[in-house]
């Protein structure tokens, strides 16, 4: 079934219950009804005003006046019923000529956002606590969003004419059909005690605006301040995913995903592209030889909606000096990273070139999965709020807040976004959808998911709504949804985050007990064998399967995989945050000398040790995410692909795995060897040596007439590290090197002979 873009879908049925308890509570006489037919009644003014150069000259505005009138307009589909239409009433020429002449009607609820509708643009917005809300545009002849040198236009809506319970709205006839900005000033109660946050001097960005508008070029110091405003584009054609075009649909035991930040990818100079596409989405696509090359299935991308990169250089702090090149900081959950565009090109181009980037890797059979932030947003804390949009439209309703109003912090960011209230649950749904249907995303990692299973006050919930929504949502259900199970408020949820079957978590136990075995660490031989086998203690529940474990050795968060064999402690001196910033729990082994070295023998532990952590993320069931070491990681990921014992749908079994150890109880023990079987008899072996002395290893008698050939050594040296064919004349004991792994693989006596 074809995908459809969901940018203007009106979705009035199933938004109508959510809201429902806000429109009882109010008294909507007068009104423009939810779906009903609407008339106006009187007069009902919508001020208008010309704002220059940012202030606002009292002495220069006129009115939009509702009046009766026989002249009927029809009001758009997406909407239903009728609408009196607006006149413009004039008060003096100066106005009539500064003006647009426009004609004005109450609009309707829905869709939230802007749509397009007739010969006329929709705007409506959520905001439960608000007395007054203003819409600001700048059109295309009045300016850049930077300067706003020809004038901000700004139409105070009516609480009484443009209010449908809680949603603000307005319908403005023949706006142009693009290349306008938009946002809102919002007033309200100044009762912070209260959780109000309401600052009418600061223009907000729309939640739900599909573009977001601010300094064209990813780190251009001299529009560091530049403001963030909502656009729209109703005037380009539909993209064409081509006629043949399907999603590569790779079952979830199967994946191997790469993580990758965008700019990062191939913004130095080493990547050999030309510098307007360096660091964008185009970029990407350049590279898809590289990543194919490599072996991996997936791509996952560092958060891809808008952010602002100067964050920290806003106030003066220890910070100051840094740019935001991650993105962990929301300012819109529906637009793409507008500077991940090429050339400066904006919000539009970003929006186009984010799909044509979707549509290559999926014509290259690679999957493309976003790391969504959902717990927190970009406004950081009250002692130095950066307000761009929700803590301005209703703080009270965004984000948990304590008994005193105070906002609480389970991110580390400063606030945590209100994931279970119907409102933003909505949002985080809608968000998702629109990822799906209109950029044709194959899936979710969510960051700190585990703020998303906390109520209101932040309390952990059994079952949460909006973990559940997601699980059971139709439109998402053919996406891979991963969890990180836990949050900056200690709540650890590695296997047991609520699932539904159909989560999948990061498995950070993974993590550390392969860490702290390929290190040498005493007494964990055990756990080690029970990560690579599928982590059936944690995930051997109901429905699960192992793939729903996904392995990882290092990520974005901590160490890189060469600092993990490179140094026992931080060192972030650089970032001003005076070593307090991540994890102190690393479990990593400098090998014998802290930092960087010359010594030969360290420097080929090292290698080893890297290679021994990706040997055992690429053998153990199921997922994997990506390392170095080019060849060697390449060529054991697409040895993985090629081997059906590292890819069980279920948990093994005996007949599936055999355990070479009589020594489980030994806690000086870091050894360990086993057999993967296969229904083919191309059995695999493996063996871990963690020790700092040599191990004589016993071979176990191969499947009958095939004979063991060595594939991987980690001890070796390229290319001899890993030799796809095999290495046969391997007797019945195999002496492995300290610190490294082995792989042998069981192949026909005939085929070595011959």
């Amino acid at each position: 079934m074809p995908l459809q873009p969901l940018l203007c879908g009106s979705k009035v049925a199933s938004q109508s219950t959510l809201f429902a308890s806000a429109f009882s509570a109010r008294n909507n006489a007068g009104r423009c009804s939810f779906t009903g037919n609407s008339s106006v009644r009187g007069v009902r003014p919508v001020r208008f005003m010309k704002q220059a150069s940012g202030s606002i000259t009292s002495d220069e505005h006129g009115v939009f006046s509702e009046t009766m009138d026989r002249s009927k307009h029809r009001t758009p589909n997406a909407y239903g019923g009728r609408a009196q239409e607006g006149v413009l009433e004039e008060e003096s020429s100066k106005v009539i000529e500064s003006r647009p002449s426009w004609k004005t009607f109450p609009g309707k609820a829905f869709p939230l956002g802007v749509s397009e509708v007739d010969s006329g643009i929709n705007f409506s917005i959520f905001s439960r606590h608000a007395t007054a809300v203003t819409l600001c545009l700048v059109l295309p002849e009045r300016g850049s969003i930077d300067t706003l040198s020809g004038g901000m236009i700004e139409m105070v809506l009516d609480p009484g004419l443009n209010r449908t319970g809680d949603i603000w709205h307005i319908y403005i006839e023949d706006l142009p059909r693009s290349n306008v900005l938009y946002g809102y000033r919002i007033d309200g109660p100044q009762d912070w005690g209260e959780g109000h946050r309401f600052d009418s001097s600061v223009v907000l960005v729309d939640p739900y605006a599909k573009l977001v508008e601010g300094r064209r070029y990813f780190g251009d110091i001299s529009m560091k301040l530049s403001k963030f405003l909502g656009t729209y584009d109703f005037d380009s054609l539909p993209f064409d995913w081509g006629e043949n075009y399907k999603p590569p649909n790779i079952s979830e035991k199967d994946l191997v995903i790469y993580e990758m930040n965008v700019r990062a990818f191939t913004n130095d100079e080493s990547s050999g592209l030309d510098s307007s596409i360096r660091g964008s989405y185009l970029g990407v696509i350049e590279k898809i030889p590289h990543l194919l090359e490599l072996g991996i299935n997936a791509v996952e991308l560092l958060p891809v909606f808008e952010f602002d990169e100067f964050e920290f250089q806003r106030r003066p702090n220890p910070r100051d000096h840094m740019i935001n090149t991650w993105g962990y900081s929301t300012i819109n959950f529906f637009s793409p990273m507008s500077r991940y565009g090429s050339a400066g090109g904006g919000s539009v181009n970003a929006s186009r070139e984010f799909k044509e980037m979707v549509k290559a890797l999926h014509s290259s059979g690679i999957e493309v999965i976003l790391d969504v932030v959902y717990n927190h947003t970009n406004e950081a804390d009250d002692a130095n709020p950066y307000t761009t949009s929700f803590r301005g439209i209703d703080n009270k309703v965004y984000y948990m807040l304590d008994n005193n109003g105070r906002l609480l912090n389970f991110s580390g960011c400063g606030n945590t976004l209100n994931c279970n209230h119907a409102v933003v649950m909505e949002l985080i749904l809608d968000s998702l959808r629109h990822w799906v249907t209109e950029y044709h995303v194959d899936g979710f990692r969510f960051d700190l998911a585990s703020v998303l299973c906390r109520g209101i006050d932040g309390s952990p919930l059994n079952a949460p709504p909006i973990i559940r929504a997601i699980a059971k949502d139709a439109v998402l259900s053919r996406c891979k949804i991963i969890a990180e199970p836990w949050d900056c408020g200690g709540l650890y949820l590695v296997g047991s985050f609520p699932n539904w079957d159909r989560w999948a978590e990061w498995n950070g136990k993974y993590r550390d007990d392969v860490r702290k075995f390929i290190k040498g660490d005493y007494g964990v031989k055990g756990s080690f064998a029970t990560r690579v086998a599928g982590s059936s203690d944690l995930y051997r529940v109901n429905r699960r399967r192992p793939y729903h474990s996904i392995n990882f050795v290092i990520a974005h968060d901590g160490f890189t995989l060469r600092d993990l064999v490179s140094y026992n402690l931080k060192h972030n001196e650089a970032n001003g945050e005076g070593g307090n910033d991540g994890s102190n729990d690393n479990f990593s082994w400098n090998c014998g000398f802290e930092g960087e070295t010359d010594d030969a023998s360290i420097r080929a532990l090292r290698s080893r040790q890297m290679k021994n952590f990706h040997l055992a993320l690429m053998i153990s069931q199921l997922d994997a995410r990506k390392s170095d070491h080019f060849r060697f990681f390449s060529k054991v990921i697409k040895y993985r692909h090629a081997h059906e014992v590292f890819s069980h749908e279920s948990f093994l079994s005996k007949n599936d795995i055999t355990w070479h150890e009589d020594n489980w109880d030994n806690h000086d023990s870091k050894f360990l060897a086993f057999t993967l079987h296969a229904r083919s008899g191309a059995d695999i072996y493996l063996a871990f040596n963690a020790h700092d002395y040599f191990i004589k290893a016993l071979l176990p008698t191969p499947p009958q007439t095939r004979k063991w050939v060595r594939v991987v050594d980690t001890n070796l040296k390229s290319p001899d590290d890993f030799v796809l064919d095999g290495v046969h004349s391997i007797e019945n004991t195999y002496n492995i090197a300290p610190y490294s792994s082995i792989l042998l693989e069981a192949k026909f006596d005939f085929v070595l002979k011959g």
